[in-house]
């Protein structure tokens, strides 16, 4: 009998995920895994802070100890609060403060669940670890591969794009052919105390916590000017330029017409770039240079593909070419708003996640995109 070992996180679809395999016959024993000291951090010199607003990891490891006991299946707790915070959290911070805009989910997979978590999993004796994200295993070209999950509303597989491919036969995903509302009448079939619990929103190391008031900790807020690059006027003022996405429209503040949308920072002036809504081309790219691909499935050194630059965007016809040993030149003529460089792009044949990397730059007929709005606000 295969020895598995579920992350349990103490939300519903690593529960059902457990109960599934139970049924399916496997060697079952979950863990939930510690990752963030709620109650002692530190900041990023490496001095310890204390935040009056603690992480809900304490609540969802009780409800974990629920579902196993539920499930008749045992529980192992595991940190891993020091790779955490050199791998996943300082990865965040020093992205931020270059201007870019990290995925510290894509980061936690990579680096926690399936890669210390994995080696945690391997070490005590199981062959297999599974978790409740909503994605598929299957197999291309004769390979192992990861596909998107049947549900699409759900679909995880771009959280998984770093995932390491020599990995991917010792992996499982439960949920990857049953949707959410399945979900949730099982848990509630079977009297779970999690059965209606809401499912996590945001970064897990902020909670329920206001973004900017956590990221000042750590990075602290420097007001500056906000630029409209139309007229090259100053619009407003921001409240620190690392806080800001490509793309924002709320949270600007500035009063009169709008909206208003971000389309560049300069960290080193320290100024935010916006547009106004008759202008949104300075929004549109039409390709990118991709770095750090990890690469999930065989397929040529140029192909037609789709790819998504952000979790919740339709899929968008691509073309990619390898053009270094990491790096692939995206092209989709067609054009695409708010490719934002610090973000992933994930690239797919039909279902198949291809692999994904990190965007390194954004173009516009051949130009570089935030060179081109920097180099038009020096002109002011």
């Amino acid at each position: 009998m295969k020895k598995v070992l579920v992350g349990l996180s103490g939300g519903v679809d690593s529960a059902i995920a457990a109960y599934l395999l139970k049924e399916q016959g496997y060697d079952v024993t979950c863990a939930f895994m510690r990752n963030w000291d709620s109650l002692a951090n530190a900041d990023i010199e490496g001095n310890p802070t204390l935040h009056d607003d603690v992480c809900s990891q304490e609540k969802d490891y009780q409800d974990a100890q629920d579902v196993a006991r539920k499930l008749g299946l045992p529980l192992l707790r595991v940190d891993f609060i020091e790779e955490y915070w050199q791998n996943v959290f300082q990865t965040f911070l020093e992205e931020y403060r270059h201007g870019r805009t990290p995925n510290p989910d894509i980061l936690c997979n990579r680096y926690i669940k399936f890669d210390s978590f994995y080696d945690f999993a391997l070490s005590k004796g199981f062959d297999t670890l599974a978790t409740g994200h909503y994605a598929k295993m299957g197999t291309f070209h004769g390979k192992v591969a990861m596909y998107k999950a049947d549900d699409r509303s759900k679909d995880q597989s771009y959280f998984l794009c770093q995932v390491q491919r020599d990995k991917l036969e010792h992996i499982l995903f439960p949920l990857g052919h049953i949707d959410k509302p399945q979900v949730r009448q099982l848990a509630e079939k079977l009297e779970l105390s999690i059965a209606k619990k809401k499912d996590s929103t945001g970064i897990c190391f902020i909670g329920e916590r206001e973004f900017r008031k956590f990221l000042s900790n750590y990075l602290p807020m420097k007001p500056g000017k906000i630029i409209d690059i139309n007229t090259n006027q100053v619009v407003g003022e921001h409240k620190g330029v690392l806080y800001y996405t490509i793309g924002q429209r709320k949270g600007l503040d500035i009063g009169g017409i709008g909206p208003f949308f971000v389309v560049a920072k300069n960290v080193y002036l320290n100024e935010l770039y916006v547009t106004d809504a008759q202008h949104i081309e300075w929004l549109i790219s039409d390709a990118a240079l991709v770095d750090q691909v990890n690469i999930l499935a065989d397929f040529p050194d140029a192909i037609d593909c789709t790819a998504k630059f952000r979790y919740r965007q339709q899929d968008i016809p691509v073309h990619i070419q390898k053009v270094g040993e990491t790096s692939w030149k995206v092209s989709y003529p067609q054009g695409s708003q708010g490719v934002t460089p610090g973000q992933e792009a994930v690239f797919y044949l039909n279902d198949v996640m291809l692999g994904g990397g990190v965007i390194e730059h954004v173009y516009k007929q051949g130009a570089d995109l935030m060179e081109m709005i920097c180099n038009k606000a020096a002109q002011k």
